[in-house]
């Protein structure tokens, strides 16, 4: 017994010894995270919401906590970001005791738990910023760890568990969640929801949605779909949008060979979404906007289709089969663009998906990776706290391109293959890039070792250069190598074709090159050709060569895909001091608005157009080009005759418009609602050219005041209410609305204030928004800790991307130096934000 005594009094002691010397730090780090996949499993949340209909009530919560534990000789840490007056009681396996907040954790001491089963009872009141609360909605996004902002729980992504859900919500209003709804009651002031337990998943992808929408349902194959939206007046929108879901869902069924992997299908529209979407099993969230189109161009229609297929990708690439850390965030995103764009393609044809893909990626892909803040697709993370950094174009846009090239090296067939044993062995799991190479070498030749390395460890794209030499009117040798635009010398291994052009016909040279040069034997004895289109068929990644000789030729190629190849690449090329001046590629592009038919290849003509004329044109010469840019465009739209195609350069023309002919043209179309012959304007669009009336006048008050009026939508009422500051010609309303913004309180609808940023600070008013610079670099961390994942990238981006002054670049490199020891991860958003304000420098722009 004495015996007994002693070992019992010594296994206290150093339980206790190490519950002291334990580390509890803000976030989720990653020690603390493989620890807590080490010791703990079955986990399951049970979740009692008690939601007001008065948002500035508190929401109380009762929560039970089930878990097993491996042992208890720690301390368990719960992760919980709010303050320890939250919470109301705390019983552990049905012992009541003390609550202990610690650095952003619920902390039971190693003497309440049980080795095994174990049973945490919480009543607290939810943190509400992650619950998204509207006047009379309200939608949890949780992603990437804002569950812990809401309730206590285990924030990370490989502790998967089942959530049994009520909602307890005023009577009216409608609800959708992860798990089936298993009954309600109502009392007619409230009604109470229970769901089933959802299926296996991690805490972000747990979530809900409830307030004052419209339910629709349809049978999509063997599953009854659900869809709640606000919107007043959808139209056909509904019907499309069951279908596009039915489209996804058939085709990855098919691709993967595994059927949808979750108890049931339903999705959200909300008003000014954070995201395009997020998707939460059960519960899709979407952007309202992106899924209700009013007479849409052809590429709305396409991005709606990968938006949905995107989201649908997801419930196998990322919530079916989960990354174990957020460093792997890209391999969810990268298969959920891969696929949407392969569910575009059968749906739309080999053209239309190899144009879209290009369109898609590519710029944005190289927007970021020419920049010094470039980062790898794959990134350290060592607390979850700083995940949101993680997101961003390259994961989204790079990825997906790095991903085809995967595909054309191993082959289509045993690329499938490998994905689908890939998702068969890790189902409801979790699982890292390297399990994932692992297999794909399995069914490939070649050392995808390597191959990763370049590809997905490091950052930066090549420049390809070449020369040619002829004996007569015949190639002797054409020879094309690649270097490192930046950094330390490396091969892109990658695919790509060089295409030969002559008077009358074309010869195109597949090429495959994982050499630092290369000769294209295949070209030797040919033909001296007019130009050459390097990457004609848009596969490859890289800074491309321009064949001088080709110019206004581009326009006349059959081929959209290489049409679009060569706006891409001549336009990076400029950016890169390369071939000609921005005002030259200007003039050039604008010869093309009326010859290049094909609407997407249109609507990036135009892009690059308004780019080059905002930020990579003087002011004084901007000034000079108006009327005539104003002019080809107006001429440009008269000559289209497709509607869709009159509709892009309406909008360009709407972009770049300054003339005081041009406004009065504007205002006619807005103020009688009668746009161009050929050109059909939705609600949308006559607020959006209200609001550009407004910026470029002053008119803002009455303007914005009638089209409110126009509108029967409370939810548009209340963006354009929003907005109205951004836009006012008094600098001190635009002063005073960009203060209101340092409070968290009013960044709360993130869409909306970088829609007002665009127009804070459009190069028509940054004279008086130029002092807004430094302080909106201060708020980037604030804004990090307290917004969504892609708010710092979109802050940043909105305030510094039209700017091209020396003075707004000082301001940049001023306070990079006054912060030797910034985020590491910010200071590249910082940079990538700004690179085309660094590259005005250079060429002159400022």
């Amino acid at each position: 017994m004495r015996q007994t005594l002693k070992i019992t009094i010594l296994l206290l002691i150093i339980s206790v010894s190490a519950f002291a010397q334990q580390t509890i730090t803000p976030g989720v780090s990653s020690e603390l995270s493989k620890h807590r996949r080490a010791e703990i499993t079955d986990i399951r949340y049970q979740l009692d919401f008690q939601i007001p209909a008065a948002k500035a009530e508190t929401i109380q919560v009762t929560e039970t906590i089930y878990c097993s534990l491996k042992t208890n000789a720690q301390a368990l840490q719960i992760d919980f970001k709010q303050s320890v007056d939250h919470i109301q009681a705390l019983s552990v396996n049905g012992k009541a005791i003390a609550p202990k907040l610690e650095s952003e954790h619920l902390v039971i001491a190693p003497s309440f738990l049980h080795k095994g089963n174990n049973t945490i009872n919480i009543q607290f009141t939810a943190g509400d910023a992650s619950l998204n609360r509207n006047a009379d909605y309200l939608y949890a996004l949780f992603v990437p760890d804002r569950a812990r902002t809401v309730f206590p729980c285990f924030d990370q992504p490989d502790l998967k568990a089942r959530f049994a859900l009520t909602l307890r919500v005023p009577t009216g209003w409608k609800v959708l969640a992860n798990g089936q709804l298993k009954d309600s009651t109502s009392n007619g002031v409230q009604t109470i929801f229970n769901f089933t337990d959802s299926d296996l998943l991690p805490t972000y992808l747990f979530s809900f949605t409830a307030g004052k929408y419209i339910r629709a349902q349809k049978q999509l194959g063997a599953y009854n779909a659900e869809f709640l939206y606000r919107e007043t007046d959808p139209g056909t929108n509904v019907d499309s949008i069951f279908q596009a879901h039915d489209n996804a869902l058939r085709f990855l069924e098919t691709w993967t060979g595994i059927r949808y992997p979750f108890q049931k299908v339903g999705f959200a529209a909300i008003p000014d979404f954070q995201f395009g979407g997020m998707e939460h099993p059960g519960e899709v969230q979407y952007k309202a906007m992106s899924l209700f189109l009013k007479e849409p161009t052809k590429d709305q229609l396409i991005s709606r289709i990968g938006l949905i297929s995107h989201e649908t990708a997801h419930m196998w690439f990322g919530d079916l089969v989960t990354m174990q850390w957020f460093n792997d965030v890209w391999m969810k995103e990268v298969f959920a663009n891969f696929m949407a764009d392969k569910v575009v393609e059968q749906l739309m044809g080999s053209e239309t998906f190899n144009l879209q893909f290009l369109q898609d990626h590519y710029p944005n892909a190289y927007g970021v990776d020419r920049t010094p803040g470039a980062n790898p697709i794959r990134q350290q993370l060592d607390n979850l706290q700083d995940a949101g950094s993680m997101y961003g174009n390259i994961i989204y846009h790079k990825a997906p391109i790095m991903m085809r090239q995967m595909e054309l090296l191993m082959g289509k067939d045993n690329f499938r293959k490998g994905i689908q044993e890939y998702l068969h062995k890790y189902a409801y799991n979790n699982a890292t890039w390297n399990d994932l190479v692992q297999i794909l070498a399995k069914y490939g030749k070649y050392d995808l070792l390597s191959w990763n390395k370049v590809w997905v460890n490091q950052p930066g794209r090549p420049v390809f250069d070449y020369t040619i030499s002829y004996k007569g009117d015949k190639i002797d040798k054409l020879n094309v190598t690649q270097r490192p635009e930046t950094g330390t010398p490396r091969i892109w291994p990658q695919s790509f074709a060089v295409t030969l052009v002559y008077a009358d016909s074309i010869r195109t040279i597949p090429v495959n090159m994982n050499t630092a040069s290369m000769q294209l034997k295949a070209a030797t004895g040919l033909a001296k050709p007019r130009f050459i289109l390097f990457n004609s068929d848009g596969i490859g990644y890289g800074l491309f060569p321009a064949d001088k000789g080709m110019h206004e030729q581009i326009f006349n190629l059959k081929s959209a895909v290489s049409r679009a190849s060569v706006y891409v690449n001549i336009y990076e090329n400029v950016l890169s001091g390369r071939y000609m001046a921005p005002v030259e590629l200007l003039t050039l592009l604008t010869k093309g608005l009326a010859i290049e038919k094909e609407e997407t290849n249109l609507k990036l003509l135009t892009n690059y157009i308004g780019s080059l004329y905002w930020t990579f044109t003087r002011p004084r010469d901007r000034e000079a080009l108006a009327p005539w840019l104003e002019d080809m465009l107006w001429r440009g739209m008269e000559a289209q005759l497709p509607t869709n195609n009159k509709k892009v350069l309406f909008k360009a023309y709407q972009n770049v418009y300054v003339t005081e002919v041009a406004k009065k043209r504007m205002y006619d179309v807005w103020r009688h609602q009668e746009p161009p012959a050929g050109i059909k304007l939705a609600e949308e669009d006559y607020t959006a050219l209200a609001l550009t009336i407004a910026l470029k006048s002053d008119t803002a008050a009455s303007v914005i005041t009638q089209q409110r009026n126009r509108l029967t939508d409370p939810d548009k009422k209340a963006r354009l209410d929003f907005l109205l500051p951004a836009v006012s010609a008094n600098a001190a309303v635009r002063d005073s609305f960009f203060t209101s913004l340092t409070n968290r309180k009013n960044r709360a609808k993130e869409a909306w204030v970088i829609i007002a940023l665009g127009y804070l600070h459009h190069p028509l008013r940054q004279s008086t928004s130029f002092k807004y610079l430094p302080q909106s670099l201060d708020l980037v961390e604030e804004i990090q800790r307290t917004g969504d994942i892609f708010f710092p990238q979109s802050w940043l981006s909105a305030t510094f991307g039209t700017y091209q002054t020396t003075a707004a670049w000082q301001v940049v490199q001023q306070f990079l130096q006054q912060h030797p020891n910034y985020n590491p991860k910010l200071k590249a958003k910082i940079q990538q934000a700004t690179d085309n304000l660094y590259r005005a420098q250079k060429l002159g722009g400022g």
